[in-house]
């Protein structure tokens, strides 16, 4: 890894995870010094949701999503979607998000219950026409259907199918992140979508505190990690970092519409 600052928009992050909150001010205070301009931070709850607009007030570079996860699906209030309604807006909440499908924790939610938060979500974004973040895991077959039938702008975040499902989702209008697995020695199916799908429909994110990037798997994730990330991409496609750093920000960017 080299010392060059690059420009830096991690398009998915959750800073109001427990993971910071010995040092969340400090980090986010040193981010922008690391050549991160912008972040993305995800609401999954209610709770985080209204911690994710408290933090975008905060810092003028981190900007929000507000949605509900798969795996929080269960036992919400009635009120839930008035509530994400109000949330959305909100000038720096950006996208409906993190939502989606997840089929390994089903003793969390079961996948009916996911079907219809998801379905609620998907009908509301496009009636606000917002961009969704999408979670899906153990469930392409079924976050296809609803892609083909809902046809949202957005992006499926982390990424991990395959490169014909990446280019039906990107067919679709979507755009893919991609995270710390494309740099794991074990990648597969991130590596050939890295290297395959067009660099106008690539978003870089970290998932923070989550899923690190080699070299710091096992530890805390942070946006300045994305370095690790771009770096890797650039190699996969025989680019210059700067060619992945300042395309993915700029579609951040477009795709949130932020100026």
């Amino acid at each position: 890894m080299t010392d060059t600052l690059y420009s830096i928009f991690d398009s998915h992050a959750h800073y109001d995870a427990e993971q910071f909150n010995d040092d969340r001010d400090e980090i986010l205070t040193s981010l922008p010094k690391k050549g991160v301009v912008g972040i993305v931070n995800m609401g999954t709850d209610i709770d985080t949701c209204l911690q994710t607009i408290a933090l975008t007030e905060k810092y003028d570079y981190l900007y929000g999503a507000a949605g509900i996860h798969p795996e929080c699906a269960k036992d919400l209030p009635a009120n839930w979607l008035t509530q994400l309604r109000t949330f959305l807006k909100h000038d720096k909440i950006k996208a409906v998000g993190e939502i989606g499908l997840d089929y390994h924790w089903l003793e969390l939610c079961p996948k009916e219950t996911q079907k219809e938060v998801l379905t609620a979500q998907l009908a509301l974004a496009n009636e606000l026409d917002y961009p969704v973040v999408l979670h899906d895991r153990e469930a392409h077959g079924d976050m296809m259907d609803f892609l083909r039938e809902y046809r949202p702008k957005g992006v499926v975040h982390c990424f991990s199918g395959s490169v014909e499902m990446a280019r039906e989702v990107i067919k679709l209008g979507l755009y893919i992140g991609l995270d710390g697995p494309v740099t794991f020695k074990n990648a597969r199916h991130s590596v050939e979508v890295a290297k395959d799908i067009p660099l106008e429909r690539l978003l870089l994110e970290t998932d923070a505190p989550y899923m690190s990037p080699e070299p710091l798997r096992g530890k805390r994730n942070d946006s300045a990690n994305i370095r690790y990330i771009g770096e890797r991409i650039a190699e996969i496609r025989g680019v210059s970092p700067e060619v992945i750093f300042n395309a993915t920000t700029e579609n951040t960017k477009r795709l949130f519409g932020i100026d």
